[in-house]
């Protein structure tokens, strides 16, 4: 039986490594994007994200020719199924902007023909997929589960977990109807285990539920972080202490604030949706302001620890060591790094970063201005810096060397030693 050729909407952390598992199980691809650098460097076999090597995208680009991308939407025609990977980020009063979604939809509606498969991933609230989606594709006089096949099947990526690649998450996946659902199965079961559910309502209220316990549990830790430095407790200790229990337990971190594109943002998808039934979503609000707090709490225990040492942040020389999200990924998408630069700034600080992955910013949606580049790194530049901040833990950093050589250091992750200049 012939494969069906793949489109992909959205060529980004989530768009690209689905591509790669659909491309080694010998499916043609087509990759769709709007970002024009994008196409062309996929088109040249040159990967813009850390963990898709140039290897790979010239193996299935220049060699097989099996994966093209392009900025030209009218090629939807030519595929069999559509899987949509685009943002779904929060507006300025932080309510859902599903208008990638939509113009994304209208964009496939135009172009939609009898047997489509049409199937979003983009984490969004429960109904997004009946409610919006369906009438802007309903325009195409095509019916749904009858001449072309809806379903919601939530990205699962975890960028720079080596344990759990896209390969070996099950994917969960609702359709609109029985038939939707039973032509979602049929393509994703090719690369990944599938997890089917009755609706597209539970697939995404499943992928809400998933980031939702985080954010609430990391909030659980932050609080707890801010309370027992009050007292003098180490949480650190207290959290390895706790994870002893075999059972009942599961151990999360504090840390400098949330980041990616997940979990600072979906909860508040969740609470959007709730008022439209009379409903407060007072825990989840809560943790959200506990998360959303924790940059502003890192810039004031840093001017404490200046203090401390009699020196003012205003004037001060700070170092930030990781401007990703996470350790050992080049994604600074809601990066806590890049508020706390900006509060450290706004304050009078001269700072600068060092990340290995991210040799500069770029600009962002929630910092259009913010545009900076990384400092090459020698251990003779680290002392001369009052204060070294450490945000994002990567493997890669001489923690030894920087510890002989700061000055100061604040350490949100746990990764250095305690010593008289080392404060957490």
């Amino acid at each position: 039986m012939k494969k069906e050729k793949v489109g992909i909407i959205g060529l980004g952390y989530v768009g690209l490594p689905l591509a790669r598992e659909f491309l080694k199980k010998g499916f043609n691809v087509i990759g769709f994007d709007v970002d024009e650098k994008k196409i062309n460097s996929l088109n040249s076999g040159k990967s813009y994200i850390k963990h898709i090597s140039n290897d790979f995208l010239n193996d299935y680009v220049i060699e097989k020719k099996t994966f093209k991308s392009t900025i030209d939407f009218s090629k939807l025609k030519e595929v069999d199924s559509i899987l949509i990977c685009v943002p779904t980020p929060l507006n300025e009063y932080r309510e859902p902007d599903l208008s990638y979604v939509i113009k994304t939809t209208e964009t496939i509606s135009k172009n939609l023909k009898r047997g489509h498969l049409v199937v979003l991933e983009s984490t969004t609230y429960p109904g997004t997929t009946d409610e919006v989606m369906l009438p802007i594709l309903g325009k195409s006089g095509l019916k749904a589960g009858f001449d072309f096949f809806l379903a919601y099947s939530p990205e699962r990526e975890d960028p720079g977990n080596e344990k759990f690649t896209t390969s070996k998450i099950p994917k969960v996946v609702g359709g609109y109807t029985e038939n939707c659902l039973k032509r979602a199965i049929d393509l994703y079961s090719n690369i990944v285990e599938v997890v089917p559910v009755s609706s597209t309502k539970v697939a995404e209220a499943s992928k809400i539920l998933e980031n939702t316990y985080r954010a609430v549990n990391i909030a659980l830790v932050n609080e707890l972080k801010m309370l027992f430095d009050k007292m003098g407790i180490d949480v650190w200790e207290v959290i390895n202490a706790a994870k002893t229990k075999p059972f009942g337990f599961q151990a999360f971190y504090p840390g400098p604030g949330l980041g990616g594109h997940c979990i600072p943002i979906d909860p508040f998808y969740l609470t959007w949706k709730a008022r439209e039934y009379d409903f407060n979503t007072r825990f989840i609000e809560l943790a959200g302001e506990v998360n959303t707090y924790q940059p502003y709490y890192v810039v004031n225990r840093v001017m404490e620890v200046l203090n401390i040492h009699k020196k003012s942040l205003n004037g001060s020389k700070i170092l930030i060591l990781g401007m990703a999200y996470k350790k050992n990924v080049d994604d600074v998408r809601e990066s806590p790094s890049l508020k706390i630069y900006e509060l450290l700034k706004e304050r009078g600080a001269s700072v600068d970063y060092y990340d290995p992955y991210v040799k500069r910013t770029g600009r962002h949606r929630k910092y259009p201005d913010l545009e900076i580049e990384s400092i090459e790194y020698s251990k003779e530049k680290i002392s001369n810096y009052d204060l070294v901040l450490l945000l994002t833990d990567h493997d890669v950093f001489k923690y030894e060397e920087i510890l002989e050589n700061a000055k100061l250091i604040f350490d949100t992750r746990n990764a250095f030693p305690c010593s008289d200049k080392v404060y957490k």
